[in-house]
């Protein structure tokens, strides 16, 4: 990528942060993302529903505001009906309308596989950016959904469960990460990402190196979603999740009682996840009070699931217990 030169451009992707930020003036800045991906359910309007919460997620872990959406479609025009792609569609334009932004058109070509997602565009005040460069030794590590959603995908492409088995998870990729981004913000946090591809280990990876700090986290306090250690036992593991696992190899420190599931676990590959989020440890309360106050989010929580440290950038270690 050019190196950034401009002082308008407050964050670019040197640190592997979530979205771009261009200041346009002392109290505006505009945020800009893009995400899309193929089909990780069945139905076509909880795929677009899936699809457009993940692109959101990338502002609201900003800190951000979302004010419009593009389309972004990839659709087999000779295979599938344009029914279904409607249905796609009209699944982005609800999760949308609920994050308040707008939808104003997008861009579409003919493709084999079908593929969904959005560029976003919303906006921060330049002095109230949360980037995933600002985590402090000592801070809080909070996490605001439960993982495991690329194990129980897999799962499902593999016919080892139905997607009605999968109510819990698509709940949880389809909640909006609004009330989480409202409450760091009006907390203060130091830093935070949002948990996809890369994993929660990953995710939390790069924020240490782009923080130059460490981490300890513990396995029994990050929240699994229902079956999925059962079914990554029984071997649906995706495999970006196993590209995540050994690509952290050199960065991640088991304890010998830590479960060879979990390990995978805390490295499986997300969609629509959760904000991770670096806070002082006497602001860790008034934020679970804020992400507590209405209106609730049905697939979101709140997990203290370990804390910075000072040491080598990146280095991350995971115990059962926290120490």
């Amino acid at each position: 990528m050019p190196v950034a030169t401009d002082p308008r451009i407050l964050v670019d992707a040197a640190t592997r942060d979530d979205a771009a930020v261009f200041r346009l003036s002392a109290d505006r800045a505009i945020v800009a993302t893009v995400d899309f991906f193929t089909p990780i359910v069945d139905d076509p309007y909880d795929f677009g529903r899936i699809a457009a919460a993940n692109a959101f997620s990338d502002v609201y872990a900003m800190g951000g505001t979302p004010l419009l959406a593009l389309n972004l479609v990839g659709w087999p025009r000779d295979t599938l009906p344009y029914d279904l792609l409607g249905e796609v569609l009209r699944g982005g334009a609800d999760v949308a309308r609920a994050a308040g932004a707008f939808v104003l058109g997008g861009h579409s070509i003919d493709d084999p596989e079908p593929k969904y997602g959005m560029a976003v565009i919303g906006e921060v005040h330049p002095d109230r950016i949360v980037s995933n460069a600002g985590a402090k030794p000592g801070d809080v590590l909070v996490l605001t959904k439960q993982i495991g959603t690329g194990v129980l995908t897999t799962a499902l492409k593999r016919d080892l469960v139905s997607e009605a088995e999968l109510e819990r998870a698509i709940m949880v990729m389809t909640t909006l990460n609004a009330a989480a981004a409202r409450a760091m913000v009006g907390v203060g946090v130091h830093a935070a990402t949002d948990v996809t591809g890369f994993g929660l280990l990953g995710h939390l990876h790069s924020l240490l190196q782009a923080s130059g700090a460490s981490a300890m986290i513990a396995a029994n306090r990050v929240g699994f979603l229902p079956r999925a250690r059962e079914l990554a036992e029984r071997g649906a593991i995706p495999g970006g999740t196993t590209r995540n696992v050994e690509s952290l190899k050199d960065a991640v420190t088991f304890a010998p009682d830590v479960a060879a599931v979990d390990r995978v676990l805390l490295c499986d590959a997300q969609t629509s996840g959760g904000l991770l989020i670096a806070v002082a440890p006497d602001r860790s309360d008034a934020l679970e009070r804020a992400l507590a106050q209405p209106p609730q989010q049905a697939g979101a929580t709140f997990m203290r699931i370990g804390k910075v440290t000072a040491g080598s950038p990146g280095a991350i270690t995971v115990t059962r217990e926290l120490e």
